[in-house]
């Protein structure tokens, strides 16, 4: 796979945007081990500036840096232990959210000269979390 220079730009912004959005602390959730944070917003925002594999290549850019060892998740974590913990599936799981985000986004020639393009946004968005959560949660 070969990338223009102006592709491997995007790429890099969007991974760096991401690690900008895990500074923000995360807000812990009573009972529940994983807290709720900006990656999620970072993934559907990647899917929908992106091309299909360029969104899918910056979170898996993301997720490599991140195992290992960068401190580049919320409360400054990193490396393969991540895996094993109860936010590792949910990490793995931007890398396809972010995939499909792009591609469902993608689904009309001009999403913005559409009338429905809000209702393709917000399914595009939709369909992104529905897949960061399919992988994250089992």
């Amino acid at each position: 796979m070969s990338l223009t220079t102006r592709e491997l730009v995007h790429v890099a912004l969007l991974t760096a945007l991401m690690i900008v959005f895990a500074v923000v602390p995360p807000i812990p959730v009573p009972m529940l081990p994983v807290p709720i944070t900006l990656q999620t917003f970072g993934v559907m925002l990647a899917g929908l500036l992106l091309a299909p594999r360029l969104a899918a290549l910056a979170m898996l850019l993301y997720v490599v840096l991140a195992l290992i060892g960068l401190p580049i998740l919320p409360g400054g974590r990193g490396g393969l232990a991540v895996l094993v913990g109860p936010t590792g599936g949910f990490l793995l799981g931007f890398i396809p959210a972010a995939w499909v985000t792009s591609w469902l986004s993608r689904q009309t020639a001009n999403p913005l000269a559409s009338r429905q393009w809000a209702l393709r946004f917000v399914a595009a968005w939709v369909g992104g979390c529905l897949v960061v959560y399919a992988v994250g949660v089992p």
